[in-house]
């Protein structure tokens, strides 16, 4: 999880910035392509990762919540899709799970240096979320139930069909690219000439027409004002990860971005995709019963999440630090487990063989 645009959106706030133009990003990176050439060669001594790929301990913990801004999109692109009423989302409910997920973390980093300027983004962020969540909840449940009602059926309006098809279109994108980014413009143009201005249940679908062109310039203007202060202020980070594992994989065209930097016997030091592409190449290497035995230069935990059926109990010695129910799935839940760096290849195969388990995200540092 880059910082960089998370730190300029704080700055933003912390100025005054409109909170309702606050949109997830879990990706911050200005330049997606990686930085480290390839290059292979041996070394005699333990391998580790070089100076300049090496990361304090507790940012996997605090990625959490960053990546929940992704988690909860994409939770209400789901919601979206599946037709259920709108205004029935619980917007109240993520907020109470972001400040829950945020203590959890807060209070397993207690034993690291207190990190203050990763805590205050965080902290502003999520007080961005929250009057984003909150005003949007407000509006939900009096003047867009009201217009829902007047819908026979709760049939999906065109309107209501492109607020599904634009929220996974940008859920996508923020998994790999910084949220400001996004063209909100192009999602704007799309509303107003493919949806139809005319026909039946006029009073919801304008209602929503206005929303979503609210919500859209408001984001497109505050991303611009974004992107300018990120690429004033701010260099890019990293794009890649620094990992040494137990042996070579095999080649797949399918992870390109694999880049050997030394190998000294069995054991490889590469650098491998930040952010989603971690979650990825991790899965991948797994697979291919390669385990990990540092990340970003630390050997000690890593946090995933996974998701599972709601009767699930993790396994003897797996510690789970804290579980969110998945609002909109009664039977599912989140369980976030913290484990050492070494074992994360056995989890990660571990779920892929158990029916109804899914690996939702490794937390890179």
């Amino acid at each position: 999880m880059t910082r960089a645009g998370w730190r300029a959106w704080a700055l933003a706030c912390a100025l005054g910035a409109c909170a309702l133009a606050r949109s997830a990003d879990l990706k911050m990176a200005t330049d997606p392509t990686p930085s480290v050439p390839a290059a292979t060669s041996t070394a005699s001594g333990p391998l580790t990762a070089p100076p300049e790929h090496r990361r304090p301990p507790d940012q996997t913990f605090l990625t959490f919540p960053e990546w929940f801004l992704v988690h909860s999109p994409a939770e209400y692109a789901r919601y979206l899709a599946s037709g259920e009423r709108v205004s029935a989302f619980p917007l109240f409910a993520h907020i109470a799970q972001f400040w829950q997920a945020y203590a959890a973390v807060t209070h397993e980093v207690s034993r690291f240096p207190f990190n203050g300027g990763y805590h205050l983004m965080i902290c502003v962020i999520g007080t961005s979320t929250t009057v984003e969540y909150s005003l949007k909840g407000i509006y939900e449940h009096t003047i867009g139930r009201l217009a829902e009602a007047t819908v026979s059926g709760h049939a999906q309006v065109p309107e209501e069909r492109f607020a599904a098809a634009y929220a996974q279109r940008y859920v996508d994108f923020i998994r790999v690219d910084p949220w400001y980014l996004f063209d909100f413009g192009a999602e704007l143009k799309t509303l107003w000439s493919d949806a139809p201005t005319s026909g039946p249940n006029l009073t919801r679908r304008w209602e929503r027409r206005f929303l979503l062109t609210t919500e859209l310039l408001a984001k497109s203007g505050y991303g611009q004002l974004i992107k300018l202060g990120t690429q004033s202020i701010y260099d890019a980070p990293k794009p890649v990860t620094a990992v040494v594992l137990t042996a070579m994989p095999p080649r797949d065209a399918a992870h390109p971005d694999f880049v050997v930097l030394q190998s000294a016997g069995p054991q490889v030091l590469a650098t491998i995709p930040r952010y989603e592409g971690f979650t990825t190449y991790s899965r991948w290497l797994a697979a291919n019963r390669v385990d990990f035995r540092e990340i970003a230069g630390n050997d000690g935990d890593v946090l995933v999440s996974l998701l599972v059926p709601s009767a699930w109990r993790p396994a003897a010695g797996e510690r789970v630090l804290f579980e969110q129910p998945i609002l909109t799935a009664t039977d599912r839940k989140r369980s976030v487990v913290a484990l050492p760096i070494a074992q994360l290849g056995a989890l990660l195969r571990g779920v892929d063989r158990q029916p109804g388990l899914q690996v939702e995200h490794v937390y890179d540092f």
